[in-house]
């Protein structure tokens, strides 16, 4: 074998590596768990082949508490863009194989570097997270590698869409940041989000709560309303995110998308005389109402579960939003 085919062939070898993250036995643990692994999710997530990955090799520098000895192939996070029906968009995304998904320093500057190009280019941006939180190991650094995330999702606010899927158990920072971003997505019975969890609650306040109860998705979409929209399955979460993105424009300087639609401009929904009633005082169901007035199939509610006297999403009339 010639020089070149032995250094192509390390290079090969070291890119598998990279590619099944924290080892084929991390990966089998997600699916026992429900949850598919990282790169699984990217791939249902963007048009097929559009994916380019960015900072695929980086590592962390750490050397305390024995780190120096530890490998995590991309630093726990998946980052890069791609297509969702032809748009370009950026994708952070937490690798729980490696460090538990955990944010160190080189984590959280591979992020940064998403949210910047997101921030300069005008695309929206994704945020997959299943992430215990910051990484103990890397103490301040973690906590400066939050502080720098944060601040970029403060700036990015109404300038370019920022969606956030919780796919997994995630606490402190992991979730101080999506609740940062304008959408959150959870998935049910799979997905937690909470400042802290039940352990430290029965510590340090002798209450004892489970994951469910204190942030999962049913009780962060339904109770607390940080949530606006919970799915059965990582499939239905990725369908809402895809969904969600065709009403919005990439950022604050173009239009929404517009939709054909074979329904009339001037129509009249003569269906609305039989459910509105006469007498003020009578209820009436006003999603009925709701997808009478606006093109067919088009309304998208959000926040379906929270406060239920009211109704809030987006829709379309001829196509537009």
């Amino acid at each position: 074998m010639s020089e070149m085919r032995e250094v192509v062939e390390k290079f090969r070898h070291i890119d598998q590596r990279y590619e099944s993250g924290g080892g084929q036995k991390g990966i089998d643990r997600q699916h026992a768990l429900g949850k598919l692994y990282v790169r699984e999710r990217i791939d249902r997530l963007f048009d097929k082949g559009t994916f380019v990955e960015i900072d695929r090799f980086v590592e962390h520098r750490c050397t305390n508490f024995g780190m120096d000895k530890r490998e995590g192939p991309g630093d726990g996070v998946i980052t890069g863009y791609g297509k969702i029906d032809g748009r370009i968009v950026y994708v952070y995304a937490d690798d729980f194989t490696v460090f538990g998904g955990t944010l160190g320093e080189m984590h959280s500057k591979k992020i940064c570097k998403v949210l910047d190009l997101a921030l300069e280019t005008g695309n929206p941006v994704i945020g997959l997270h299943d992430s215990g939180g910051g990484r103990i190991q890397e103490g301040v650094d973690a906590k400066h590698g939050y502080g720098e995330i944060f601040f970029r999702n403060s700036i990015m606010s109404g300038v370019v869409p920022q969606i956030s899927a919780i796919m997994g158990p995630c606490a402190g920072g992991a979730v101080y940041s999506p609740a940062l971003t304008d959408f959150i997505i959870m998935v049910n019975k799979t997905s937690y989000m909470f400042v802290t969890g039940p352990n430290v609650c029965k510590t340090a306040l002798n209450e004892i709560v489970t994951e469910e109860e204190l942030g999962g998705a049913y009780t962060q979409n339904a109770i607390s309303g940080v949530a606006h929209f919970m799915e059965e399955n990582e499939q239905d979460c990725f369908r809402t995110i895809r969904k969600l993105l065709s009403y919005i424009p990439s950022n604050n300087r173009l239009p929404a998308p517009v939709v054909k639609t074979d329904d009339p401009p001037d129509r009249v929904a003569e269906e609305l005389l039989d459910i509105v009633p006469v007498e003020p005082n009578r209820g009436y169901d006003m999603k009925e109402v709701i997808n009478l007035i606006f093109d067919k199939d088009s309304f998208l509610e959000i926040q379906p579960l929270f406060a239920p006297n009211i109704i809030i999403g987006f829709a379309r009339l001829d196509g537009q939003l």
